[in-house]
């Protein structure tokens, strides 16, 4: 059995006293992944330690979870930005979804335009409200951040080992020197004397 390290959710703002907080997810599967007595061990700003699900709810569309070691808000605010990561069957996730991947997976991959030009490396993804944005980094070292919608990345291989984008005109273009933007203004006095 293969197993991946998958980040299923990021802890977001505590909620109450208690020790709540809300979630924001990184899975399509939350009643799975974030079953009572299931526990996962985070590196957090005062050292690694692990936090056992006591309780899930839905509000509003919005998850939340209560920890069996978190019992106040100050520590449940200590752990905002703490990602929740959880290993997972390679074979058994493929066997479910067998267009779904990993983040873990795409790192390193390249990205190649539909035409057959190197666009870069995928370097990772930021998770946006509105949609997430495949991380590349190009070859001269430029970062940039393409939309992950189907209209974009037509296609991820993971077999191949290749990611295929449809990027908008100029989005991995470098900008040449004299589009860049004007030069700062200086701060120098005016070689002009008052009359």
């Amino acid at each position: 059995m293969s197993t991946l390290d998958v980040i299923v959710a990021t802890i977001g703002r505590a909620h109450g006293l208690r020790g709540e907080v809300a979630l924001i997810l990184r899975t399509d599967q939350p009643e799975e992944r974030f079953q009572r007595g299931a526990s996962f061990v985070v590196d957090a700003p005062t050292g690694r330690r692990t936090l056992t699900v006591h309780g899930t709810r839905l509000q509003q569309d919005r998850w939340y979870v209560s920890f069996e070691e978190v019992t106040d808000r100050s520590d449940a605010e200590s752990l905002r930005g703490v990602e929740l990561t959880m290993a997972v069957d390679a074979e058994e996730e493929a066997d479910e979804d067998p267009d779904a991947w990993y983040l873990s997976q795409l790192k390193g991959l390249p990205v190649r335009h539909i035409d057959g030009r190197d666009l870069g490396i995928v370097q990772g993804i930021d998770h946006y409200p509105a949609q997430d944005l495949l991380v590349v980094r190009t070859s001269d070292r430029r970062r940039v951040q393409l939309p992950l919608v189907e209209q974009l990345v037509p296609e991820i291989d993971l077999e191949a080992g290749i990611v295929t984008a449809n990027p908008p005109a100029g989005l991995f273009d470098a900008l040449p020197e004299d589009e860049q933007g004007p030069e700062p203004e200086t701060s120098a006095p005016s070689s002009r004397s008052k009359g």
